[in-house]
């Protein structure tokens, strides 16, 4: 090789030391390779399905449980017999500076062709949704009963069945034939099931804790592994509802609240004694 002549790492000899009289970078000695992301992943002990499943294990608890205390994870929720195990469960929550009575008209009012779903709606819309959430609550849209279908896009293609309706305390949804109004179920086809829970419990000086649970029954495992990467994009969506609740409510209501109760958990952390908080989860 000449003397400052650059080794030809694209050459197809590369590998074959001395063919055609190049040689590839990776061949000559004193040479460093950059690791790609197979090494990345090695160094990391990723790079085996063993080594990937103990991440999805390290980060899954965070994103499934955002915001939830340990009791709220277990507590039993209005509307959790409606879909029977064995089921995967999610449970998602936030404190609200608002009464059960303020939150609940915007719980109400959620549809695509109704008050939308206070999450990404630019997201939501790349795929043809029409969703435009509502900044207020509207008279209109406040009469939802056992039975109605709540739409997943202005289209009315798809969404869920409501199932169990507890005023100010819970509202319970499930995916649905919306031509027949019935709840899809694990052993038909698409092969799965899923239950949304809406769920509100006082938490003292006018505050309200929302819990946010998804239940969801596969009929396969081949249909569980599918789903999975709906994992990731239902934590960004159901956060950003969450929080899209808890704006809208409190700024309905207007009215101050007094700080909550010391040891009580607020948007992921425990107030302490002297207001300073603690982080309940990593």
């Amino acid at each position: 090789m000449r003397s400052g002549a650059r080794p030809a790492v694209g050459n197809r000899a590369c590998g074959v030391p001395g063919v055609g009289g190049v040689r590839c970078a990776r061949d000559m000695p004193g040479v460093r390779r950059t690791p790609g992301v197979r090494g990345v992943l090695r160094v990391l002990g990723l790079a085996t399905p063993v080594g990937l499943a103990g991440l999805a294990r390290l980060l899954r608890p965070w994103q499934t449980r955002w915001g939830a205390t340990d009791d709220e994870v277990v507590a039993p929720l209005p509307g959790d017999d409606l879909l029977p195990g064995p089921a995967e469960q999610v449970t998602r929550a936030i404190t609200v500076a608002a009464t059960p009575a303020e939150i609940w008209p915007w719980l109400v009012q959620m549809g695509a062709d109704r008050g939308g779903f206070y999450s990404y709606d630019r997201l939501e819309n790349l795929f043809g949704l029409g969703i435009h959430s509502a900044e207020a609550v509207v008279d209109e849209w406040q009469d939802l009963a056992e039975g109605d279908v709540v739409r997943a896009n202005r289209s009315g293609s798809g969404g869920w069945v409501v199932v169990r309706v507890v005023p100010q305390e819970a509202l319970v949804l499930q995916v649905a034939d919306v031509a027949t109004r019935r709840p899809l179920r694990r052993d038909e086809p698409p092969g799965w099931a899923f239950q949304w829970t809406f769920a509100l419990r006082p938490a003292g000086g006018g505050t309200t804790r929302l819990l946010i649970r998804e239940r969801t029954a596969f009929g396969k495992r081949t249909m569980r592994w599918l789903m999975a990467p709906v994992g990731p994009v239902s934590f960004l969506m159901t956060r950003k509802m969450l929080l899209g609740i808890k704006a809208r409510a409190e700024r309905a209501g207007g009215a101050a609240h007094s700080p909550p109760a010391p040891g009580s958990a607020v948007d992921g952390t425990v107030v302490g004694p002297t207001g300073g908080s603690g982080t309940v989860f990593s």
